[in-house]
């Protein structure tokens, strides 16, 4: 029984629409710790980013700018080195932040805290 139930999970896992977009796109926000351009995503996979951001909708209920901010943020507070002290600026810019109030918006809607810090950025290259 649990056999022919688990060929038939994979079965109907096999005919989502989709999935296969997902799972690309994930893998590559996952690979560039989600700092990448959700257009360039979908210009990479040949769709539009309305028909990206439906397929990541229905598939796992967020879009993909979700889990590529969740990366990114991530990567930059394991960048952290709690011995020391912390370049704002630097941590930011290496993670991809645009800008000072970027990441202090992202900063808090993840943490609930404001940086109050001085961030000076450097130029993004």
């Amino acid at each position: 029984m649990l056999t022919l139930l688990e060929e038939e999970l994979m079965r109907r896992l096999c005919e989502t629409v989709g999935l296969g977009l997902v799972r690309h796109t994930s893998s590559v926000i996952a690979a560039t710790s989600g700092a990448v351009a959700i257009g360039d995503l979908s210009v990479a996979a040949g769709v539009s980013s309305t028909h990206l951001a439906q397929r990541f909708k229905e598939l796992i209920g967020v879009t993909p700018k979700r889990p590529a901010r969740t990366y990114r943020f991530a990567a930059t507070v394991f960048a952290i080195n709690p011995a020391g002290p912390v370049d704002w600026g630097d941590l930011a810019g290496g993670a991809g932040y645009f800008d000072q109030a970027h990441f202090g918006h992202e900063f808090r809607a993840f943490t609930g805290l404001r940086v109050t810090t001085a961030m000076p950025m450097a130029p993004r290259k």
